[in-house]
């Protein structure tokens, strides 16, 4: 109804004439109880006592209470056309306990007159003083109530409905689930995290302390072992997961091929490593796997190169570092082709290098701009060249790292039928920046070797993916998929991958992985993960409170079901993100915002039963010395062998560069 000027009046009339009629028939009752005190107070006149008996004959005053009630609902109805001010901070509860007091009192009031007798006169000024200050506190109680707004606008600090989410645990051969527990208007409910086509690759993210490890890394690793997958684990904080991979390898291990081994390479504790040959020939089919293994080690090493591929002073180091490679690769079958003999025979001198090198047709095109500048004269422009490779190699040339490299304990071929393998690659934060190219060729080799049609189950996990640089990573996420390779990447923020790799690789990890889940994050890595979740019709209201009246708006907008704000106040445990599903399984709810449940009683309790490392090496420290030097004098008898090779025989004098 249109509230009209008119309709206004009219509504305060009826109002005060309900009123009114409450106030007479209160003082009826008054004056017919009280009629002893009204006569000594000299109130009474022969034309009232006639007026109260016509209307004592129409039932109004045949029991104490009735006049009451009834002058009490007349004002009650007065009230319901009150429209004051509205007040949001006028509490409907405070209404109401002013209401039943006031109740209480009013009709409490009328034991008076069954108490020990007393003046007529006090009798009544008692009893009208209390049952008007009941009726007060009535009136007052139900004003509060009349401006208070019955539907008030949420009081949260941050109000979050959020949203429907997947609660059932679904299955199948290569699903790996999370419990959880969400809240979805006001109520916490069970649910499932089931990325139940994992092997479209898991993305997780998070910073420091969000929980990234511990719930999910962590428990991914137990749920791929418990599948009998063979395993790549790159634990950046070694031992940590290397521990927890050995011990439920270990519980799982007769479920697995009888040629199922555990492996582990490591930098700082040989006796725990084994040895393991990176660029073993068996492992580089043609010259491309060499310049891939050659762009590995050197764009992990300079940070700068991945975003100016194509440049001189970058192919160029690339080139030999290959070319290097290739001639290993081929000299004796291979037998020295390892990455430490190649460092030593890169800073061999110029001449012995190039004329070595020359000897295979195959490379020979890959080295002429060095041999051509050399025998030009143009050293500043060769200097800077050889440079460029000798430096960063040079921080790699230790025993340690020889001693490693320079060994074939095991395959890289992970996941061979016959004899599947899980291995833990650790690293070490403190000399990260020397391990980092070498861990890098490790998986970027490794992925290229395992992505191949029917070979066993494997699955990957690589810790801090942001802190090495590994290009084949990508097309494993892109292909692995049907060579049943589970790949899954973490990384504390987005941010850190542009750090490693070019923007338009960092762009594509991000944007290819079919699952996505994040922890705590925040700037941009928020905000484009916020754009990964669907929009959601979300309530709004609003309230206009004026002099007369209150409206309540209400509506439905589309909103972001998760927004950026919502992902940078995440609290540790507690995770966003989306799930892929499969054509014979849909997923109806992808999107995720939930706390993960973990035993940490359980957990805790099976940490300290962990069995350590198995000691396998025996890597003293004179033995890895003498493996050191073994090493350079064979690049020096290498370098000995082929000259004099060259000039026993005067069909490849041309081969030898000079000036």
């Amino acid at each position: 109804m249109l509230r009209t000027g008119e309709n206004e009046h009219g509504l305060k009339k009826v109002t005060d004439l309900t009123r009114w009629i409450a106030l007479a028939i209160l003082f009826i009752h008054y004056y017919y109880y009280c009629y002893t005190a009204f006569r000594q107070w000299g109130f009474t006149a022969p034309l009232g006592d006639q007026l109260l008996a016509k209307v004592a004959t129409t039932g109004l005053l045949n029991g104490f209470n009735y006049s009451k009630t009834l002058a009490l609902l007349c004002l009650l109805l007065s009230l319901l056309g009150v429209r004051g001010r509205k007040n949001e901070k006028a509490n409907h509860r405070t209404g109401i306990a002013y209401l039943i007091s006031g109740l209480v009192v009013y009709y409490a009031s009328g034991f008076l007159f069954w108490w020990p007798p007393m003046a007529p006169d006090w009798l009544a000024i008692t009893y009208i003083a209390i049952s008007i200050t009941g009726l007060l506190l009535v009136i007052t109680g139900g004003t509060t109530i009349s401006r208070s707004i019955k539907q008030r606008l949420r009081n949260q600090v941050f109000a979050d409905e959020g949203f429907p989410q997947e609660e059932r645990l679904l299955t199948d051969r290569y699903s790996l689930n999370l419990p959880a527990i969400y809240t979805y208007k006001g109520r916490e409910r069970n649910s499932y995290i089931s990325f139940l086509n994992a092997r479209r690759s898991i993305l997780c993210m998070g910073s420091a302390g969000s929980g990234k490890s511990y719930f999910v890394v962590e428990n991914l690793i137990r749920q791929l072992i418990a599948k009998k997958q063979a395993m790549l684990v790159f634990d950046q904080k070694f031992p940590e997961l290397s521990l927890l991979t050995y011990n439920h390898f270990l519980r799982h291990q007769k479920d697995y091929p009888p040629g199922t081994t555990f492996r582990c390479i490591n930098f700082s504790q040989l006796e725990l490593s084994y040895r393991c040959n990176p660029i073993n020939p068996a492992t580089l089919p043609d010259l491309s796997s060499a310049i891939d293994a050659s762009k590995s080690l050197l764009f992990s090493m300079n940070k700068t190169w991945p975003g100016r591929q194509g440049e001189f002073f970058v192919e160029s180091p690339v080139n030999l570092l290959a070319a290097v490679i290739g001639f290993l690769r081929r000299f004796e079958d291979g037998l020295y082709c390892t990455l430490p003999h190649a460092i030593e025979l890169i800073h061999q001198p110029y001449d012995k290098l190039f004329t070595i090198l020359q000897t295979e047709t195959e490379i020979r095109t890959l080295i002429n701009p060095f041999v051509q500048a050399y025998e030009d004269g143009e050293l500043e422009t060769l200097n800077s060249q050889m440079a460029s490779v000798k430096i960063p190699l040079g921080r790699i040339s230790s025993p340690e790292l020889y001693y490693i490299l320079s060994g074939d304990d095991f395959s890289l071929h992970l996941n061979h039928p016959d004899h599947p393998t899980v291995l833990c690659l650790g690293n070490n934060p403190q000399i990260h920046e020397a391990l980092a190219p070498i861990m890098s060729l490790y998986i970027d080799r490794i992925n290229k070797i395992v992505n191949r049609p029917n070979q066993y189950d494997l699955g990957q996990v690589i810790d801090e993916f942001g802190s090495i640089r590994a290009t084949s990573v990508m097309s494993t996420i892109q292909t692995g998929r049907s060579n049943n390779i589970t790949t899954i990447i973490a990384v504390q923020d987005y941010s850190m991958l542009k750090t490693i790799y070019s923007r338009e690789e960092a762009e594509t990890i991000f944007n290819i992985a079919g699952n996505i889940i994040s922890g705590q994050v925040s700037g941009e890595t928020a905000r484009l993960l916020s754009e990964r979740f669907a929009k959601t019709f979300q309530d709004r209201e609003s309230i206009s409170i004026n002099s007369g009246d209150t409206s309540i708006s209400r509506s439905k907008q589309l909103e972001q079901s998760v927004p950026p704000s919502t992902i940078s106040n995440l609290s540790s445990g507690e995770f966003v993100g989306v799930m892929a599903d499969n054509p014979d399984q849909p997923i109806r709810y992808k999107s995720f915002h939930s706390r993960i449940i973990n035993n940490h009683a359980a957990i805790k309790k099976e940490k300290e039963g962990y069995e350590p490392l198995p000691v396998v090496g025996k890597g003293t420290r004179e033995i890895v010395y003498k493996n050191f030097l073994a090493i350079k004098q064979s690049a020096q008898d290498i370098i000995d062998a082929v000259l004099e090779d060259i000039l026993n025989d005067p069909a490849k004098e041309s081969l030898i560069v000079k000036k």
